[in-house]
């Protein structure tokens, strides 16, 4: 059976609600990313210097969505309302049942929180119980031992490192890690997660 292609779509757990990113959400992503280098350090954005700067990488990201190249979610954190950082899926195929989780970055006042567990429980549910993906992925730079220990977290497989892969906005070239999980892998990888979110 072949799967469904992604399509902007509102997915809400007890902490966060993943929702289309629109332009209107640089106010609140300026407040809670802004420009932090930390934040951005591994992305293949610069920092951007201002809020204007900010929204024209969201009205990329909305273009590419747009096309059907990818589909983005801003990440609002339900007990403020507030947007505290975005994801999506990529490089997908419903012929091959593949899908890519990526672009995804959150403000430090989210790191170590259920933001991001959550975040990937729904992104991973959907992809798999809603859309019929046999083979979620990822990839991040092979030097971001904080991503990649994140992702193998999540029961993801590391698959290998694809070098000299792209080139970051500073001219230096990247090596990407490649990490995947499989549709048979999901029921227990879900367990551990819904069990995570479950300890606070």
């Amino acid at each position: 059976m072949t799967a469904k292609l992604p399509t902007p779509i509102t997915l809400t757990g007890r902490h966060i609600r993943l929702e289309p990113l629109e332009r209107r959400h640089a106010a609140d992503l300026w407040a809670t990313v802004g420009s932090d280098p930390e934040v951005w350090r591994w992305t293949m954005s610069l920092p951007p210097g201002s809020e204007e700067e900010l929204g024209a990488i969201l009205d990329a990201r909305v273009a590419e969505a747009a096309r059907g190249e990818s589909v983005h979610f801003a990440a609002v954190d339900l007990a403020s309302g507030t947007a505290v950082g975005m994801t999506g899926y990529h490089d997908y195929s419903a012929e091959d049942e593949s899908v890519e989780i990526g672009g995804t970055l959150y403000a430090r006042s989210a790191w170590r929180t259920a933001v991001n567990t959550e975040s990937k429980l729904l992104l991973l549910t959907h992809a798999f119980e809603d859309l019929g993906m046999g083979r979620v992925f990822w990839k991040t730079d092979a030097l971001n031992e904080r991503s990649r220990a994140a992702i193998q977290r999540l029961g993801a497989q590391f698959e290998g490192v694809f070098r000299r892969h792209r080139l970051r906005p500073t001219g230096s070239w990247r090596d990407s890690a490649y990490f995947s999980m499989l549709a048979d892998e999901w029921p227990p990888a879900k367990s551990r997660l819904v069990e995570r979110l479950s300890r606070g």
